[in-house]
């Protein structure tokens, strides 16, 4: 599983950490709600029973961060220690209120996502491609904002390209991000499915299947046969050479064709025209 990003919701947002103890209001648990921009909407039971033992224990040791909204707040940081305070049955939960743009609850729950204790390397490489995209930087200025490596972060993006089928054996366990890596380095995409479907039955591990991959990338490919051409359109092909003085090819569709005519420069194609306007 995947470890979460690097440096965290403060190297986006260092506004975030500036907070004082004034700053802390205590505010009714009924008056806060999930980040309605928070892609994820599941959390496991058992991780938020640990959260809610600790929090009867110890308390909530860190603010949640919300910002006001027409109904009440809107948690953007801090979603598992609210649901795990309602578990808890608490009337109130420590929370610093900050003004944020829809954009930047956007952003930050794309953030929040990445921190998931439980992140796929899949749910990794959506969240690296949406925080891109949203964010509108490159692999590189997003590797040192999160303190990951740009070819990490080209290598998890990278697993989304695969087959969708493939996608889902890595994101529910079935395959590992090691797999799917391997995976991108197979040459002929025809002999995929049937691999993963090799590796799944026989539970190849990566450097049995970076071997296997390594020998089917030495196999030369089937070239496909190209079907024979109607005699009648060869015949009619060479008739037009003989007339044209130059190379034609007659391509015959289900509902219509065409003919090229090759011609080299401008006194060729005159050349051409004018035998076809005699």
């Amino acid at each position: 599983m995947a470890k979460g990003l690097g440096k965290g919701i403060n190297a986006f947002f260092p506004e975030l950490e500036k907070v004082d103890n004034d700053s802390v209001q205590e505010l009714a648990i009924t008056e806060c709600r999930p980040n309605p921009y928070q892609p994820r909407k599941t959390f496991h039971a058992d991780t938020i029973e640990e959260l809610k033992e600790s929090i009867l224990e110890y308390g909530i040791l860190q603010p949640l961060i919300a910002r006001k909204s027409i109904k009440g707040y809107e948690i953007v940081v801090g979603e598992r220690r609210f649901r795990a305070a309602k578990e808890a049955g608490l009337k109130t939960v420590p929370v610093i209120v900050k003004e944020l743009s829809d954009e930047k609850m956007m952003e930050l729950a794309l953030l929040e996502n990445l921190q998931r204790e439980d992140l796929t390397p899949i749910e990794e490489a959506h969240a690296y491609a949406n925080l891109i995209q949203e964010l509108k930087i490159t692999q590189e200025e997003l590797s040192k904002r999160l303190g990951k490596s740009r070819s990490h972060i080209a290598n998890m993006i990278r697993l989304l390209s695969l087959p969708e089928k493939v996608v889902a054996f890595i994101n529910n366990g079935e395959l590992s991000m090691g797999h799917g890596r391997a995976l991108l380095g197979l040459k002929d995409k025809e002999r995929l499915l049937p691999l993963v479907n090799k590796i799944r039955n026989e539970k190849l591990n990566v450097r049995q299947v970076e071997k296997l991959i390594h020998a089917l990338n030495q196999t030369p490919e089937k070239k496909k046969e190209k079907p024979k051409k109607d005699v009648f359109i060869t015949e009619r092909e060479s008739v037009l050479r003989d007339r044209l003085g130059t190379a034609v090819t007659i391509q015959r569709g289900k509902r219509k064709g065409k003919i090229e005519i090759e011609f080299y420069n401008d006194d060729d194609l005159e050349r051409i025209i004018d035998l076809l306007n005699e």
